[in-house]
């Protein structure tokens, strides 16, 4: 059966629970909390990322996630939990949902970064 990309945003959804700036600030503040930006590097470079965040576009996600993969970045961790964010949040839902079909167990869609910056947010300027 084929799908669209309606069907897999509502599947992302309601999976990979949306949070405020607010509330994501309380979760990194805890510690043990892994943002990701999966943005284009364009992106980031002209707007800078979450404070800390670490950048990995959606196209590379899988490989920098699986502990498998030679492609495998360290900074991913089963144990942690993983705030995920893009530009309007579409793209941070799929990717939280590729997180949990992975077996990251604490994901979570912070969704657009200009939410983040307009709250008040640290930046890491590129």
């Amino acid at each position: 059966m084929s799908t669209n990309v309606k069907q897999m945003m509502e599947a992302a959804n309601a999976v990979v629970p949306r949070v405020t700036p607010d509330q994501a600030r309380e979760m990194i503040a805890k510690g043990n909390t892994l943002v990701v930006d999966v943005r284009d590097a364009a992106e980031v470079a002209s707007s800078g990322k979450v404070a800390g965040a670490v950048h990995v576009s959606r196209g590379m996600l899988e490989f920098r996630a699986d502990p498998e993969s030679p492609a495998h970045d360290k900074a991913f961790d089963k144990t942690k939990t993983v705030l995920v964010y893009c530009a309007s949040g579409g793209r941070a839902a799929l990717s939280g949902k590729v997180l949990k079909d992975f077996g990251y167990t604490s994901v979570f869609n912070l969704g657009a970064f200009k939410d983040w910056v307009e709250s008040g947010g640290a930046v890491d300027k590129a």
